[in-house]
């Protein structure tokens, strides 16, 4: 992933996008296979939890941070603001109440990697990029709640179903060569459909925080 993203251009972001997508996969997958296989038992003193976090502050925090500078989305000579949502998402993984008792995370889930995708596929203005990305960043501090849809309840499982349509979007876009480039006018209404997961995500997170909806 870091080498298609520090050889840049269209091929290469598409292919680190595409790696972006099958290392969710594998995160929402890995805690379900290694209890099949009983990594605790053959290996008592490995904690998977730890390796879990750095992995996962590499694949969603700080790879899409360098996508976003390398693709210059950012206004000129504001590419130190990328700082903050490093700092911030440092600061959230580093948090005990992270993930929550009941199921859910505390403050914006450092999903950097999805913001980079809609960034570098929609291309709104650098101006709109930068407000985007401090915005999000601030939210990790805000004790809202968001999803856990690997968790149980109602509406995980239906966000689940949400998930499944949003991620074969998503390979679809990234799998076929007709909709190259992402940013370019083919590619661009298949991008704006697939964003109605990430919109409901949110939308459904800040619902839940209101009391408006419940699990």
């Amino acid at each position: 992933m870091a080498v298609c993203i520090t050889r840049g251009g269209e091929p290469a972001f598409r292919g680190a996008f595409g790696l972006m997508l099958a290392a969710c996969l594998i995160d929402a997958t890995d805690g379900w296979l290694a209890r099949r296989l009983r990594v605790k038992e053959v290996l008592p003193t490995f904690d998977g939890r730890r390796l879990d976090d750095i992995v996962d502050f590499q694949t969603y925090t700080s790879l899409p941070l360098l996508l976003i500078w390398r693709a210059g989305l950012l206004p000129a000579g504001t590419d130190a603001c990328l700082l903050f949502p490093l700092v911030a998402s440092a600061y959230g993984f580093c948090q005990s109440d992270a993930k929550t008792d009941d199921g859910y995370f505390t403050g914006f889930p450092s999903y950097w990697n999805i913001v980079a995708f809609y960034l570098y596929a929609l291309r709104p203005s650098p101006g709109a990029c930068l407000a985007i990305v401090l915005a999000l960043a601030a939210l990790t501090f805000v004790p809202w709640r968001y999803l856990y849809t690997t968790q149980p309840g109602r509406l995980n499982a239906l966000s689940n179903v949400g998930v499944a349509v949003w991620v074969a979007l998503l390979v679809y876009i990234l799998a076929d060569p007709a909709l190259a480039p992402l940013d370019g006018a083919r590619a661009r209404p298949w991008v704006w459909a697939s964003a109605f997961y990430p919109a409901y995500y949110m939308a459904a997170s800040w619902a839940v925080t209101a009391g408006f909806l419940r699990q």
